[in-house]
């Protein structure tokens, strides 16, 4: 399973703002971010001379970060995005929405991204009664996310729904069933996640 290994905080203060990437921990006054809020690395206090290309390149690092993708897997969400009908950039983060592991986390059935991959890896989540371990998997409208019967890790999941103050419009969730559906596909004023789009496409277009 290819995924980043390095340590998350130094991402978020890369990018100068939280990216949650911590669950519970970015909520409090131990956030990187808080405490140290200039990129890392021994001239993270320096000027920063500003380009098109750097604000390009940070949107995409941004976006990669936030959901948690290595480069190759990005690019790749980007070209399928490019060939659908629409506004690629809107295209884009609808896929990303639409992963597994993001859904479980926009369900609040996880306190980040990080666990709702590791949850979804290890078969703790059915889709359609069906069991699902591939965080990538692109859920579609009208279909039904479960926790998996008897699972081990329904404590944690219960844990998570506790923290969750609110469940995205485009998506319905049962916190005390733990079950879930997906109404339809997210519109891109329902999706909060920081970027601009547009950057990105401009990134990879040139």
């Amino acid at each position: 399973m290819a995924r980043s290994l390095g340590p998350k905080c130094r991402n978020c203060r890369r990018e100068g703002m939280k990216l949650f990437l911590k669950g519970e921990r970015c909520l409090t006054e131990k956030c990187s971010v808080e405490r140290r809020s200039y990129p890392p690395g021994e001239h993270g206090r320096g000027r920063i001379k500003q380009s098109e290309y750097l604000l390009q390149l940070r949107e995409k690092q941004k976006a990669r970060r936030y959901y948690g993708l290595l480069e190759k897997q990005f690019r790749t969400y980007y070209e399928r995005a490019a060939r659908r009908s629409g506004i690629t950039g809107e295209n884009l983060l609808q896929m990303l929405e639409l992963r597994l592991d993001n859904v479980v986390y926009r369900l609040g059935f996880a306190a980040s991204r990080a666990q709702a991959r590791q949850l979804v890896r290890h078969g703790h989540f059915h889709v359609n009664g069906r069991r699902v371990n591939v965080p990538s998997f692109q859920v579609r409208p009208d279909d039904v996310v479960t926790i998996a019967p008897k699972s081990a890790a329904e404590p944690v999941v219960r844990d998570a729904t506790d923290l969750t103050a609110s469940v995205a419009p485009w998506l319905q969730a049962d916190h005390e069933g733990l079950t879930a559906k997906v109404l339809r596909r997210p519109e891109r004023d329902e999706i909060d996640t920081p970027v601009q789009e547009q950057l990105i496409v401009e990134l990879y277009s040139k």
